[in-house]
């Protein structure tokens, strides 16, 4: 077979990820990204990580076609518990997920062990990313790198975290737009959150005559937050 090529998302998500240091990709969506790494010699070897038996079977399948089975270790199981406690791996990428559910599965990494201090975390949830900045911040990760990208119609934000001997304090605007995006502001920024904004005004007339005022509340809040980082 010949080399792989990855979807825009997941061709950024490889930019980060730890040169000669092995690979552990959480939800591995046909092992493509741990092929890749090992296929143009980025990563040594990789563990692809499935818990559905579909999914599992194909990058199985994926893993075979490539002729990959001595590099790439394709394994069944919830998140981190893939890997031991003793197992050393550079990055860990889950992508594609939920931000509440990334965050369980580094929670459990870390009580398990086998979520260690020296591995660096590429993270893309498809929501609900400021609960996982306060996730990382609460246990004392700094987020040295952010990306967004764009595709099939939808943004997406890539966070890049590593553990940190000091403690980790962001403020709530950086914990909602990320603390390095804030910084760059780069034009598909504005292109989110202008998308958001309109969703949020949306919802504050939805919500006008109604009993939800702790919603109303929030969502103002955030139109408030949005019309200030984007001025």
């Amino acid at each position: 077979m010949g080399k792989i090529r990855l979807s825009k998302r997941l061709t950024k998500v490889s930019q980060y990820v730890k040169k000669s240091a092995p690979l552990a990709d959480i939800g591995s969506d046909h092992a493509q990204l741990p092929i890749y790494l090992v296929q143009n010699k980025q990563v040594p070897k990789a563990v692809a990580g499935e818990v559905a038996d579909g999914p599992f079977q194909i990058s199985k399948n994926e893993v075979e076609k490539h002729s990959l089975e001595d590099k790439i270790s394709v394994r069944f199981g919830d998140g981190l518990a893939i890997l031991t406690p003793k197992e050393e791996v550079g990055t860990i990428t889950i992508c594609g997920m939920g931000g509440l559910l990334i965050k369980r599965i580094l929670k459990e990494g870390i009580e398990n062990k086998t979520l260690k201090k020296n591995t660096r975390l590429i993270l893309q949830p498809n929501n609900e990313e400021k609960e996982l900045r306060e996730f990382l911040q609460l246990n004392n990760y700094e987020i040295i790198a952010e990306d967004l990208v764009e595709e099939n119609e939808k943004i997406y934000e890539i966070i890049v975290a590593e553990s940190s001997s000091k403690e980790i304090h962001y403020t709530d605007i950086e914990l909602t737009f990320g603390p390095l995006l804030l910084k760059k502001k780069p034009a598909i920024f504005y292109k989110k959150w202008e998308a958001e904004l309109k969703t949020n005004q949306y919802i504050i007339e939805q919500l006008k005559n109604t009993t939800h005022k702790e919603k109303l509340r929030n969502t103002q809040k955030q139109i408030d937050q949005i019309k200030k980082v984007s001025s």
